[in-house]
């Protein structure tokens, strides 16, 4: 009985047109009121704890905050411009230059929506320029852009930290080597495609360009380093990694590139000045400028617009936890995992209902809001069924994945309809021939689990040598 008025009450919510997050919330308030003692008071504080429990999840609003400051301070523009200068020369290798683009934009920021708009904002029109369809450019960057929840450090691998308390710094881990196969599979795919129709190659830019422009994209590369390379090396958790990316990320846009803040603009060094002499005098700028920037017009819009961002998805994340309180409160999954098992259902089997289960649910709701509901459920029954909490994790983002890129709520789909100008169906033609990959991908990773767990397990023995 409190299951189906749980679910009566939140799809019915959700089909009325209530906001995922409220709907969560008021099924959530409306099963205990309903079913079980608990008072009023005590969820307003099962709600806080839901947060505040969870140290992982600190790591979120730095992340978003770092992502933003990356965005508006034109390291997406220097990365462009080394990916460009790295693959351009292959047969339709600008396509693949901005896959490449998405990855290491992936790596910097956590985000899918925010990669396809940092990058795809500067990458379409160029293709499109250079003789590429525009409906293979916005189909490109709207599926690259789904490697922004993949390739760590990814805001929904935290979110499924959070729920199933597995380690974050395993789970990015584990998505770093389908990262890359899942981009290299995108790159292979534009290049068959290329062939066959004659799309352009860019002529090889030289040993120059190529290595100004992976000194121009630095700033940004160096983030991937610090992040990663902490988190790996044991040297900071995942929430102390975030808020040195954040920092870092306002330095470098701030002071690296100027792009932003009180010496936008100002360049490094004058011509006729001599290194040692410029680097004093910047030196002496970047001091004086350093209490004007963070009250900067341009900072404090980027401060906001991320502390929006953040509020908006720890809001969806608590009351999702609420919902996630109320199916252990009335041992849901237990039960579901029971009857699961009892079937006697194999583990391959199990995880073909997994998948189908999660790509109809994508198609309706946020990321973040299917973990936190569907992790709880299906997480005990996998431990039962012998499958990895990891692998399963990294199922589940690959097809939260293929969720942003279908209707009709796929993020993807309205920030690339908004770079474009074009209708949601247009960009939903586009992304479609595109799918089929993303697809024999979470085939590959659902039945060959050690794409997932080599790195974690690799890096687990080295530190067990030690």
């Amino acid at each position: 009985m409190t299951i189906a008025a749980l679910f009566f009450l939140l799809f019915g919510c959700m089909f009325l047109g209530m906001p995922v997050a409220i709907a969560l919330g008021f099924s959530s308030v409306a099963t205990i009121l309903l079913f079980s003692g608990d008072s009023l008071a005590s969820i307003a504080v099962k709600m806080i704890e839901n947060l505040s429990e969870h140290y992982t999840l600190l790591a979120i609003p730095f992340f978003i905050l770092s992502s933003v400051f990356l965005s508006t301070g034109g390291v997406a523009r220097r990365l462009i411009r080394f990916a460009i200068a790295a693959v351009g020369y292959i047969r339709g290798g600008l396509a693949m230059a901005s896959v490449l683009a998405c990855m290491l934009f992936a790596a910097v920021s956590g985000s899918s929506p925010a990669t396809v708009a940092a990058i795809g904002s500067i990458v379409i029109v160029g293709m499109v320029k250079a003789g590429y369809p525009e409906k293979l450019a916005a189909g490109v960057i709207c599926n690259a852009g789904t490697l922004g929840i993949l390739i760590p450090p990814s805001i929904v691998m935290l979110v499924y930290a959070a729920a199933t308390e597995v380690s974050a710094a395993r789970m990015f881990m584990a998505g770093f080597i389908p990262g890359i196969m899942m981009g290299v599979m995108l790159m292979i795919a534009i290049y068959v495609v290329a062939r066959v129709k004659n799309l352009p190659a860019q002529g090889w830019v030289g040993w120059r360009e190529f290595s100004g422009s992976a000194f121009s994209a630095l700033g940004g590369l160096m983030l991937i380093f610090i992040v990663l390379g902490s988190i790996y090396g044991g040297v900071a958790s995942p929430t102390e990694a975030a808020a040195v990316s954040a920092v870092y990320a306002f330095f470098v846009a701030v002071f690296g590139y100027r792009d932003m803040g009180p010496l936008k603009g100002v360049s490094w060094r004058l011509a006729d000045e001599p290194v040692a002499t410029s680097a004093m005098r910047n030196l002496y700028h970047s001091l004086i400028a350093l209490p004007k920037s963070l009250v900067d017009a341009e900072v404090r819009k980027v401060v906001i617009d991320a502390a929006k961002v953040s509020i908006m998805l720890l809001f969806i994340i608590a009351n999702a936890m609420l919902f996630a309180h109320v199916l252990t409160t009335e041992r849901i999954p237990h039960a579901i995992a029971e009857v699961i098992v009892q079937w006697g259902l194999p583990a391959w089997g199990f995880l073909i209902i997994v998948n189908l289960l999660l790509l109809a649910a994508g198609n309706f709701m946020e990321p973040s809001a299917i973990i936190l509901i569907m992790a709880p459920i299906l997480f005990p029954i996998a431990v039962q069924l012998g499958i990895d909490p990891i692998h399963l994790g990294i199922i589940m983002v690959v097809n939260m994945e293929i969720g942003m890129i279908t209707p009709p709520v796929g993020l993807n789909l309205f920030v690339t309809a908004g770079i474009t100008g074009r209708s949601i169906l247009w960009v939903v033609g586009a992304a479609l021939p595109w799918l089929s990959i993303l697809l024999v991908f979470l085939v590959i990773i659902t039945y060959v689990p050690q794409v997932s767990l080599f790195l974690p397990e690799w890096i687990d023995q080295l530190k067990g040598y030690k």
